[in-house]
């Protein structure tokens, strides 16, 4: 989940976690609804997910 609310303004953010993930080769399923973006990503593609996001410069939180 992309914390937000997201300002409609805001373009490009799918992309940038897109890319990275493309690039680490890991499947990924969005969703977006008007607060925010989800990802959802194989569980067994996690761990490979989050270091391409954090080599990315995106900062990871625990689920909650």
């Amino acid at each position: 989940m992309v914390e937000g609310p997201l300002d409609f303004s805001l373009t490009g953010v799918m992309a940038s976690i897109a890319t990275p993930l493309a690039l680490a080769r890991v499947s990924l399923f969005a969703v977006s609804t008007y607060d925010t973006d989800y990802i959802l990503i194989r569980e067994e593609q996690l761990s490979v997910a989050a270091n391409a996001l954090i080599q990315a410069g995106w900062e990871l939180l625990p689920a909650l």
